[in-house]
């Protein structure tokens, strides 16, 4: 407790004439107002303790708490403190451990610099100009693009929602899924032209909770003028997709029975959409997605069996040898040879989360962006990868 009084009497700020300790700056600054705090800079080396901390005020249940952040390693560890027990740790950050810290505020900034011996300079000054504060709730509600509480036709019908536009409490992963998948939409808008109409292709689209979604983002909420054309091989589907959507209104919206590898009745696209097209039907689709020049391609890949039946590696004998793990090894080479592939085709390609493991194993997107230079490294990379393994893939032949 000596310690702790001798190092706050060493601790001062000069505010107008007044000198004041730490506690008191720590009084003034750690309330409501507080927009963060970074503690950085150990006085003594040492890989296993924190090398950074960080702070900022959060609303748990209702109550104001400070969530102390340290950043270990990689690893973040949070602990959550009342206003009187943050100022306690801050203090010990400040006299054992660290030899700066940063306070910003709404309303102003503070600095605290500490000497090996303890003595520490602090600084106080008015911002020039008011900041907003964060928000503050420690559970966040995410914003999604199609928002619960406004009810969607579509989404009604397809069982998503409830007429006044809550969400069903078991089809939630499916509403995420939509919404999820917007999210990859509204990334590639720049490459849409908005003047003229945009010709869009959803290749084994199925029931079209992501047809309609996409149909009703880009026209509805965003006034895009598009032609959306649905393909699925099930003719009770095709269907129900084309009396739901007469029930709309969206007459740019279109389904179709047909086969991925055989339709050719439009002459070119500016987008493709392959959701769970399986094994090799989404090679066909991606073929088919570059024949036309597509500016956008967006896929999600599914049961890539044909490489999990002739891959061969005795370097890789201890993952061949289980099952699970060759068929997760099959499809993951499938995929990084599809994307190689677009590479080479003059598409700037990406492999990105979908959705989490949690709500569904299908969780890899292809999304690939025309820009016109091709990559001849990417499918050699992509041929001598096969080649290693004893494969040959569909996509190789197709692009």
């Amino acid at each position: 407790m000596e310690g702790i009084n001798k190092f706050w009497q060493l601790c001062h700020i000069r505010k107008g004439r007044k000198l004041v300790n730490i506690k008191e700056l720590l009084d003034i600054c750690i309330d409501k107002n507080l927009i963060d705090m970074t503690i950085s800079s150990r006085k003594l080396k040492d890989e296993t303790k924190a090398q950074k901390v960080k702070i900022r005020p959060v609303i748990i249940k209702d109550t104001l708490e400070y969530q102390v952040s340290e950043f270990v390693g990689r690893k973040v560890l949070h602990t959550n403190y009342t206003q009187k027990d943050v100022k306690k740790r801050i203090e010990k950050y400040m006299e054992e451990e660290f030899k700066q810290a940063q306070i910003t505020r709404t309303d102003s900034l503070a600095t605290i610099l500490s000497s090996k011996s303890g003595t520490c300079t602090c600084k106080y000054k008015k911002a020039k100009e008011i900041k907003a504060q964060k928000e503050l709730s420690h559970n966040r509600t995410k914003k999604y693009i199609i928002q619960e509480g406004t009810p969607v036709g579509f989404m009604i019908d397809l069982g998503v929602m409830t007429p006044d536009g809550r969400i069903v409490r078991t089809r939630y992963d499916k509403f995420r899924q939509i919404n999820r998948f917007l999210e990859f939409i509204e990334d590639i808008l720049p490459r849409l032209d908005k003047d003229k109409e945009q010709t869009i292709i959803d290749f084994g689209c199925g029931k079209s909770y992501l047809t309609f979604a996409m149909y009703y983002y880009l026209k509805e909420l965003k006034g895009y003028n598009i032609r959306v054309i649905g393909l699925d091989l099930k003719e009770d589907v095709i269907e129900h997709c084309n009396e739901l959507r007469t029930k709309y209104g969206y007459d740019r919206l279109d389904f179709y029975v047909g086969d991925i590898a055989t339709y050719k009745d439009v002459d070119s696209v500016d987008m493709v959409v392959t959701l769970h097209a399986c094994d090799t039907a989404t090679d066909y689709a991606l073929a088919k997605a570059v024949a036309w020049g597509a500016k956008v391609i967006l896929s999600v890949p599914c049961c890539q069996h044909e490489a999990n039946r002739t891959i061969s590696s005795t370097l890789l004998s201890p993952v061949m040898d289980y099952g699970i793990l060759k068929e997760r090894m099959s499809a993951i080479i499938t995929d990084a040879a599809r994307a190689n592939m677009l590479k080479a085709r003059g598409y700037d390609t990406q492999i990105l989360e979908f959705m989490d493991m949690e709500h569904t194993p299908k969780n890899l997107l292809i999304r690939a962006v025309k820009t016109g230079k091709t990559d001849e490294k990417a499918e050699k990379q992509a041929e001598d990868m096969q080649k290693a393994l004893g494969i040959e893939l569909t996509i190789s032949k197709l692009l």
